[in-house]
Formats: C-alpha cells, structure tokens, sequence
C-alpha cells in the first residue's frame, strides 16, 4: 500500500468559540489548547509515525487563510504537500472529492486520511495505531473506514455511529451498521448504556479508488462539476485555486449525507485515547486542566471561591478577576467579552447571530487583522486619526499603494524598514520616523532577518481599509 496522504480540511468559522475564534481567525489558527495553534498540532499529528511517515500534508481552505496556513506550518517545520483554494465553502462532500480527484491525477493507488484542522487528539501514537487498524480493513475488504469515538457521557452535541456488534477492546475494526443524528438526552443515554454506539469523529480514511467510485454511485450530481473544477484550476503563488465558476455551482453537503449514508462498505474504527473536536467553550474547559474545583484558567487571570468555571483572558494587559462563579464561562478579549452560563456553551453562535443583526464589527472580525505580510492592531481610533501597530514578518513587503483621504506617520520601534515614498527610498531604524504624505505612492518592506514593528498614526477624512489604491503587489492581491 502506498504511504498514508493526510488530507487536512482547514476552512469554517467556529462561531461557537466566539469571541476568541472569529470568521476573520477561527478556532483552528488559535492556540486554544497549549502553545501551538490546532491545525499546527493537526498537522504535527500527520507527520505519521518515524517507522513509516505519511505523505505531505494536502489542505483545503479558502482565500482568507492561503497565507496563514503555510505561515503557521513553516512555524512547526512542516512542508505542506498542495493547498487547494476553495473560492467559496461548500461543505466536507466537494472538498474530500477534490482533493481525491487531485491526488487521483498524481497517484491514483494513493490513500487518504481525511481530518479536520480543529479536533484535539491528545495520544498521537494510538491514533497512529488506529490509522494503522483502518489501512489494514482497506487492503483486507476494499471498505470505507471511519473512526469512532467511544463516548464517556451522553453527549448531545456529536452524531453517533451505530455498529453492527458491540466492539471490543482491541481497537479492531467493526462493519458500520447506520448513522444516527445528534439525539436528545435521553436518546443519548440509551445509547451510551447500549455499548453498541460511537460518536461520528468526522475522520475518514479510503482508497481514493474507492471514495471516487462511492461518489460516481451515491453522488453523481458532484463529480462533473468538481472534476471540472480541479482540471480547471489555476496555480497562483503555489496554490491551487479551484474554478469558481463550476465550484460555485456544486451543491453544499456533507460527506455523510452525500456517499457514507448511502454506502454499504463501511467499517469503524473504535477510538478510546481521547478526542474532541472542542465546539464549545465547555470541551475547552474539559480540555484546559481544571483543578479539584473545576476552575480553568488562561492567561492574566485571578479566581477566588469559584468552581467549574473557565475563565481566560486573551491580553497580557488585562487581569481579569471572578470572584464567587459556578458553571460560568468567561473569555476577555481587548474588544470584547463572553459572559455564559456553562449550560448554554452550545448556544453562543446565537450571541454571534444578534451582534450581526445589530451591525456589530465584533461579530467577524478581530482587532488583530492578520496579512499576507504579518498583521496590524488597532489601538485608537478617533473622529479623524487612527493609531496601529503594524508587524511585518521577515523579508515581507507591503504592496505599492497610495490613499485618497489619509496621511500616514511611521514611527519605527524594532528592527529597520525599507520606505518607499514616491520616488525615494530611504532605510529607516529603531526611533526614526517618516511622514506619506496624502496621495504619495508608497510601500513598506522588512529587509531584515527579525520582525519589523511599527506605529501607525494615520489622520485624515475617512481611515477605511477600503481606501487603498494598489500598484503592485508580491501576495497578488486585487
């Protein structure tokens, strides 16, 4: 069998971590769970085993991330395999059938692990042995094999996986008998007492002959305008982007409602090492290492007589104190702040809902706003000034730009900048400064080997992001 090839679907806006994850920056580019962010430990995960490691990692994602994802990689050492661009999202059922289709053209023997960017897999070397368990079901019976996790409470939030024989302790694979949608409590209890149900993990592992014949039989509709798709892809800057005009014409469904319902070679895997695909600010806390009290804590954080709380501040400047909460959950950001009960951690994608319908910016966006080239932060807005304080990463360069209706004053505080300003370019150091004047053309780019900060102070009629005319840029932005 040929090497393992990771398939990592790296889109969705985690609104149920709001406010920390944001459409802008969801949960999978979060370190939410110790120092590295989830996709980062995702991807460290596919590496493989040393004895046998698996191909480079192939992502899906969208326009928004193409530069945060290889960015968070390289961070970890990992050489990402081809990042297929989705011009818009379509649900797991087209994504798995293009990358299958694409690695159908470069290794048609090849097999795929298909993961989600955002699930914590603490034990790394179990979920290696139960990849190891699913490759053997595919050479033995050609099955499609999910992976389901063994359920330690009577969870609501997870669809189940219904085997056809209660499984063993041995990890070996058990043919699937039918899916269950998320159950109500008392469901759920049953079939926790049954012994005979998983939680539906949403990991996959096929032959990707296999999975492209289950779509030509279950899914017809899909192939054509997928296929059309990926041959229709165009390479820029070393991603793949699919056509948008036939990927915005395929439907948008799940895998499971698409090819594994309706499939009758399904096998399980049952998992028991530990899995959560963090949904909620309660699985954060679960995960987060609570003391004898339940209290569970990030960052410049002070309890006093608290129990089963998670409470986290997200700025080093900000100290936030709970002084007598039960079941509480509380997550500070600099622009905005959760306060829940932890009975309604499911529902906090309604507070995302009501802060759209009222036109709140918090709602998607950060105030942190990350680019191709680093990122910039907000600090003080006013009637006609505004206040940032830009990062560009190494050997970065903004684009070549003008404004309409603002000046701009660059105070260098680390490292040195290269400063083009019409037609002078100047190197400016650590406590220089530089004034662009309204309507002069300009870029800015970190020649140096360590990152580049400054303070932006721009004043004018209107400070918008929009008001940028662009003459050039390495990232290829419109």
């Amino acid at each position: 069998m040929s090497k393992v090839h990771p398939v990592i679907l790296c889109g969705g806006s985690g609104t149920r971590l709001w406010p920390l994850s944001r459409k802008s920056y969801p949960k999978q580019f979060v370190p939410l769970i110790g120092e590295t962010s989830l996709l980062q430990q995702c991807a460290d995960r596919l590496r493989g085993p040393s004895a046998t490691p698996y191909a480079k990692p192939l992502i899906l994602t969208n326009e928004a991330f193409r530069f945060v994802v290889p960015e968070q990689l390289m961070e970890i050492g990992v050489d990402p395999g081809p990042i297929l661009i989705e011009p818009e999202g379509r649900n797991t059922a087209p994504a798995v059938l293009a990358a299958a289709l694409h690695l159908a053209s470069v290794e048609p023997d090849a097999v795929m692990l298909v993961a989600s960017s955002d699930h914590v897999i603490p034990d790394t070397s179990a979920f290696h042995a139960a990849v190891a368990e699913g490759a053997r079901t595919i050479v033995q019976r050609g099955d499609l094999v999910t992976f389901g996790i063994t359920p330690d409470r009577p969870e609501t939030g997870y669809g189940y996986l219904k085997l056809r024989q209660t499984p063993d302790t041995s990890g070996v694979a058990v043919p699937l008998d039918r899916f269950v949608e998320k159950p109500n409590l008392d469901d759920a209890k049953a079939m926790v007492a049954d012994g005979s149900y998983l939680w539906n993990s949403g990991i996959f592992l096929f032959a990707v002959r296999d999975i492209l014949a289950a779509f030509d039989q279950h899914a017809a509709d899909l192939v054509v305008p997928v296929r059309q798709a990926v041959e229709r892809a165009q390479s820029d800057l070393g991603f793949l982007r699919l056509d948008p005009k036939t990927w915005n014409t395929v439907q948008d469904i799940s895998i499971d409602y698409a090819v594994m319902e309706k499939a009758s070679n399904l096998s399980v895997v049952p998992y028991a090492a530990g899995w959560s695909d963090v949904g909620s600010w309660s699985a954060v806390q679960e995960l987060s290492n609570p003391d004898a009290n339940g209290v569970a804590t990030s960052g410049e954080v002070t309890t006093i007589d608290c129990r089963n709380v998670l409470v986290r501040s997200e700025s080093p400047a900000q100290e936030v104190v709970a002084m007598g909460l039960e079941d509480v959950i509380t997550v500070a950001m600099p622009d905005a702040v959760l306060v829940a009960s932890m009975d309604r951690a499911q529902d906090v994608k309604q507070a995302v809902a009501a802060l759209k319908a009222k036109g709140a910016k918090q709602a998607e966006s950060l105030p942190v706003d990350h680019r191709p080239w680093g990122w910039f932060e907000s600090l003080v807005i006013g009637d006609r000034f505004q206040v940032k304080r830009i990062h560009v990463h190494p050997g970065a360069s903004l684009s070549l730009q003008s404004h309409h209706h603002r000046s701009e004053h660059w105070i260098v505080v680390e490292g040195t900048a290269e400063v083009t300003i019409d037609d002078q370019v100047q190197l400016v150091s650590e406590n220089q400064s530089v004034y662009v004047p309204l309507g002069a053309v300009h870029r800015m780019v970190n020649p140096g080997k360590v990152p580049m900060v400054l303070i932006e102070v721009q004043t004018g009629t209107y400070l918008g992001e929009d008001d940028i005319i662009r003459y050039e840029d390495i990232y290829a932005r419109n």
